[in-house]
């Protein structure tokens, strides 16, 4: 569903993307996992047609990003690391908006259901101002299903969130790929790659370093080690234990 070859991006002498490579299944979710700077909005924002590529390829649904924009913005939706929510309006007004901008029939219809689909029908007459953390995020997500777009960009979810509200994130994403959405996730928390993605790459320094499942990610980390040692009083051993950070 998405194919990367070779991705390079360059700010003056700032090199952010040094040539990047991956695939992405259909109804995956592929998480690109690293830290501050490493590029990973970047490659999302190169994706979905909001930057162009020094030098690579890349194509979405099919599309090539830089010759076929217009057809790979009809075929993704990205969310962003902060949520694009009116405060103002309701979660189904929210919703009604989107689909109405779409000029999909039955906007109405089409607000009741994501609110189902997303746990926010009891909060759809309330301002989002009231809304927690965790339930913008999900009627973030749900802004961007409207349409029913075959693939879904987002950057950094949970940035900011309670570990509650990460969890019913997580619990809406896992949902979007069940449904068959393809999903490519930005993260800085490994907890949260090891959670919800197929296949995990690690971005460091613009460059992908590994890119596999996580059983074969832990296939390439050293053995836990255990060590005795005796201290000088000898009615008294200490333990110790070290091993790779767990994945």
């Amino acid at each position: 569903m998405i194919q990367v070859r070779g991705l390079e991006k360059s700010y003056k002498d700032l090199h952010v993307l040094r040539g990047v490579d991956f695939d992405v299944a259909r109804g995956s979710i592929f998480a690109l996992l690293g830290s501050n700077g490493a590029g990973k909005t970047t490659v999302v924002r190169i994706l979905s047609t909001l930057l162009k590529a020094d030098v690579g390829t890349a194509s979405v649904a099919g599309f090539d990003v830089a010759a076929q924009s217009a057809n790979v913005r009809e075929s993704i939706s990205l969310t962003g690391q902060f949520t694009a929510v009116d405060e103002i309006l309701s979660g189904r007004e929210n919703l009604v908006l989107v689909a109405k901008l779409r000029h999909l029939k039955n906007p109405r219809q089409i607000a009741d259901d994501l609110l189902d689909r997303f746990a926010l029908t009891d909060a759809a007459t309330r301002k989002v101002s009231t809304y927690s953390g965790g339930m913008r995020r999900r009627l973030d997500l749900a802004m961007s299903l409207i349409g029913n777009p075959p693939v879904i960009f987002l950057d950094e979810p949970t940035t900011g969130l309670d570990p509650q509200a990460r969890i019913e994130v997580w619990n809406s994403i896992k949902e979007l790929a069940r449904r068959g959405t393809t999903v490519l996730l930005t993260t800085q928390y490994l907890d949260e790659a090891e959670q919800l993605a197929d296949r995990i790459a690690i971005l460091h320094e613009g460059r992908i370093l590994v890119n596999g499942t996580l059983a074969e990610l832990k296939q390439l980390l050293p053995p836990a080690k255990v060590e005795y040692v005796e201290s000088n009083r000898p009615s008294r051993r200490s333990f110790s234990r070290s091993s790779a950070p767990n994945l």
